[in-house]
């Protein structure tokens, strides 16, 4: 700002200061740690190139993982999951210590007792490694808004196949003290639905959604809605 400025050129240039902070805030800063170079680069690659993100650090091993969490303290970090030092061990350790932090599996394996072990160590999203930029990008944004994100066709497989069409009835009565509208909105979960895609099915407005998954959530004890399904599939299985 220059002395000699009028009021309107002073207007002027707070707001492009504001819009230039705003800005800033706005980027998701993530981290990627995976032990295999070019996997990595590739990542890499993929959110430098994305308006919007950046790239804050980089590593090859658990140890690193928790370092870059702890000093970096990105908004997303990305963990391959059988990286030296285990992804997991080290997804237990920055839940723990950096609970701000949110972290993304990235493994080669879809095996449902990875995915049950990956997310209830902390674990917000879980991400086949060979999916398209597009959908990195899409569980990225999705896990930096609260929601935990597992591809809808991983859903149902952890959910046995299950689907609106064949979940059962009666499931709050004797689960938990669920109102219909309540598991109405678990069974679109069930399917890996997002709060948005839940609001469109259900003439709801995503905010309205969010808030009926936050009493979802407390209701089952579950830290993100990938755990709210997982312990629906865990009762319906009983």
């Amino acid at each position: 700002m220059r002395i000699d400025e009028s009021p309107t050129e002073v207007v002027a240039s707070l707001a492009a200061a504001e819009f230039e902070r705003e800005a800033r805030e706005e980027v998701i800063r993530v981290a990627l740690v995976d032990d295999h170079p070019i996997m990595r680069a590739g990542l890499v690659h993929t959110f430098e190139r994305e308006p919007g993100f950046e790239v804050v650090g980089e590593g090859a091993n658990g140890a690193e993982a928790i370092h870059i969490a702890e000093t970096l303290l990105p908004d997303i970090i990305f963990l391959d999951i059988n990286m030296p030092g285990d992804g997991v061990h080290a997804a237990r350790a920055i839940s723990r210590t950096c609970p701000a932090v949110r972290i993304i599996m990235l493994t080669a394996h879809d095996g449902e007792q990875h995915v049950v072990n990956a997310l209830r160590s902390g674990a917000s999203g879980y991400v086949i490694k060979g999916v398209s930029s597009e959908e990195l990008i899409k569980t990225a944004q999705s896990v930096h808004e609260g929601e935990a994100y597992v591809s809808p066709g991983l859903a149902a497989k952890l959910l046995g196949g299950r689907t609106r069409d064949n979940f059962p009835t009666g499931l709050a009565p004797k689960f938990v003290d669920l109102t219909p509208r309540e598991e109405q909105i678990l069974k679109f979960v069930c399917e890996g639905l997002s709060n948005k895609e839940i609001g469109e099915n259900v003439g709801l407005t995503e905010k309205t959604v969010k808030h009926y998954m936050t009493n979802i959530l407390q209701k089952l004890h579950a830290r993100n809605r990938v755990e709210a399904a997982l312990i629906a599939r865990d009762h319906l299985n009983r």
